[in-house]
């Protein structure tokens, strides 16, 4: 059994979702873990971790446009406004989403669905840089 970590960094530009499947693929094949398990986790508050669809761009959009429908941006119904009207709406949308998940690597493939991609779903406005903190567990 062995343990690696990876800090994958990456820069928003405004709210969508950022696709980063390939690059934990090549962390995994960089590394020839076998069998075992990756925990992806976001250290960040106002940023989540989903797996979602990656063939069709128009669930991004659906699902931000949903998103934006459950959290709108109208600090007239919120106490914490601090960093603007996309602050407690980004709250609100991570906790409703995952600030980690667990996927399961065997026979050196993450196991992952035909159409899924690992994406960071960035809720604020302005630009942002997000780490994603990669944890394997298992075999080499």
């Amino acid at each position: 059994m062995k343990q690696e970590f990876y800090n994958l960094k990456i820069n928003t530009n405004g709210q969508q979702l950022y696709e980063f499947t390939d690059q934990t693929l090549n962390w995994i094949e960089k590394n020839n873990f076998k069998n075992g398990i990756l925990n992806l986790s976001i250290q960040h508050t106002s940023a989540s971790i989903i797996v979602q669809e990656n063939a069709d761009p128009d669930v991004q959009t659906d699902l931000i446009n949903y998103f934006d429908k459950l959290a709108p941006m109208d600090n007239r119904l919120y106490i914490h406004t601090t960093e603007g009207k996309d602050d407690m709406p980004a709250h609100i949308k991570s906790a409703l989403t995952n600030n980690q998940i667990s996927l399961s690597v065997k026979n050196k493939e993450l196991l992952l669905g035909t159409w899924q991609g690992i994406y960071l779903f960035e809720h604020r406005l302005n630009p942002q840089q997000r780490t994603i903190i990669h944890h394997f567990i298992g075999e080499i």
